[in-house]
């Protein structure tokens, strides 16, 4: 029997795509927001894949506000994208052609 992969949806794109795949926006509960790249941080957590139009479509949504119940400060989605731009690039999708 195959392991089970836990999926997630990203906040941006709105796929399903492996845990392990995405990075982590959590809310710790003293309030501050931070990237857990670890996925084991308490607070509550959103993810986003590492491509940077999902986390631009986030932020003009207003994804991450309403997933963390959170006005998100300019400021701070500044800071989110220059930690994801430091990230390694997503893995390359596996299509069929072999």
């Amino acid at each position: 029997m195959p392991k089970h992969i836990p999926l997630r949806q990203c906040l941006g794109c709105r796929e399903h795509k492996p845990k392990r795949d995405l990075v982590r926006v959590v809310r710790t509960p003293e309030g501050d927001l931070r990237l857990d790249r670890t996925g084991k941080l308490s607070g509550r957590g959103a993810y986003l894949c590492t491509r940077p139009d999902c986390f631009r479509k986030a932020k003009k949504s207003k994804a991450l506000d309403r997933a963390l119940n959170v006005s998100v400060p300019e400021e701070l989605y500044d800071k989110l994208a220059a930690e994801l731009a430091s990230l390694p690039p997503p893995p390359e999708e596996v299509t069929g052609d072999g």
